[in-house]
């Protein structure tokens, strides 16, 4: 079965506040990509920086900044359980209905069995912990 190509989209980092956050990043010399953006279902503000591409039409992989809304929203809870840092790793797929089905099929738990839209208007899916060996495993389809 065939789901790919399978690429790291991009690695998702809870902050407290993205401009703090952001610091070690502009640091390091990525680039700082659009604007930031509220997501509204998600009760968090994201903001990214690329990595360069390794060949010139290549999507790079990014950093996802993530600042929660408020503390009752799934990253104000992980920063209160675990405190900033790596949330979740994002995979972008060719074919992420056949790979939500693929998975759920061989016994994987996911979070959401169908996709629902994230950050960039881009289809999303997230992997339950529990089927990973602990890592939030987020899936996005590429365009």
């Amino acid at each position: 079965m065939d789901f790919g190509p399978i690429q790291i989209d991009h690695i998702g980092i809870a902050t407290h506040q993205l401009e703090s956050g952001s610091a070690f990043w502009r640091l390091l010399g990525l680039k700082e990509g659009r604007e930031d953006e509220l997501v509204l279902d998600q009760g968090v503000t994201t903001r990214f920086f690329a990595t360069a591409p390794a060949k010139e039409d290549e999507h790079p992989a990014e950093i996802e900044l993530l600042e929660p809304t408020s503390d009752d929203t799934p990253i104000g809870r992980f920063l209160a359980k675990r405190g900033p840092g790596v949330q979740q790793v994002c995979f972008r797929v060719g074919d992420l209905l056949g790979l939500i089905d693929h998975l759920m099929s061989n016994g994987i738990i996911m979070i959401d069995e169908t996709p629902r839209i994230g950050a960039g208007g881009k289809s999303i899916a997230f992997v339950h912990p529990k089927s990973t060996g602990g890592v939030l495993v987020e899936l996005t389809q590429a365009s």
